[in-house]
């Protein structure tokens, strides 16, 4: 299922209008930050969709019964773009586990890339709530490939894939492979370039946010 939070009017669009601007984007420490936000609203968003109980809590004054969350989550991020939209769920949902996967675009010289899973941390995340943060679904290709490598480490009950801008072929690739997956963004683009970027996109969200890196 999609869920495009654009749709609704919030501060998430001013996050990303941020992020898209060209004149704001060069702030790498404001484009850091305003993925961080998106991930803490998107976490928020999130727990809406998981499992409660209730349970009580002793106060100075007596007993509150509050209903609180009854399902482990596990967060995992696409090195290195991820991490502070990694970073922003975590800070919500503190009791989380944490998971890793290092994934590249392998470039050649015609223009033409393969995508390579390097590195993979990650818990067990058997019938556990799995959220997979990569700040762009182009293709869908890089999250497809990180997800299955976290498949290995168990079967989640719940599948979340969160990002802050999607193309359409990114979304439809996922919903072919994982058609019980919750998709989060809060945009969809609908063009990719000959090298699978979004337009109109926001630029590569790693150099972005962490400065250029050469190209294998």
């Amino acid at each position: 299922m999609l869920y495009e939070l654009s749709n609704e009017n919030s501060i998430l669009s001013q996050f990303l209008a941020e992020m898209r601007d060209q004149q704001v984007q060069v702030d790498a420490m404001r484009f850091r930050k305003n993925l961080e936000r998106t991930g803490q609203v998107m976490a928020y968003e999130i727990s809406k969709q998981l499992d409660y109980e209730s349970r009580s809590v002793e106060t100075p004054l007596g007993t509150a019964e509050p209903n609180l969350p009854s399902e482990q989550i596990v967060l995992a991020t696409v090195l290195r773009a991820g991490l502070p939209l990694h970073q922003g769920m975590l800070s919500m949902l503190d009791k989380a586990d944490n998971a890793f996967v290092s994934a590249y675009r392998k470039h050649h010289k015609d223009g033409s890339f393969e995508v390579h899973v390097e590195y993979v941390s990650c818990p067990s995340i058997e019938d556990k709530v799995l959220v997979i943060a990569d700040p762009m679904i182009a293709t869908g290709s890089s999250l497809k490939l990180a997800a299955d490598a976290l498949m290995e480490f168990g079967s989640p009950k719940q599948l979340h894939f969160v990002s802050a801008i999607a193309a359409s072929e990114g979304i439809e690739y996922l919903e072919r492979y994982f058609p019980d997956a919750h998709i989060w963004t809060i945009d969809v683009d609908d063009e990719l370039t000959a090298k699978s970027y979004i337009v109109p996109g926001l630029g590569d969200a790693g150099d972005l946010a962490f400065g250029e890196k050469l190209q294998e």
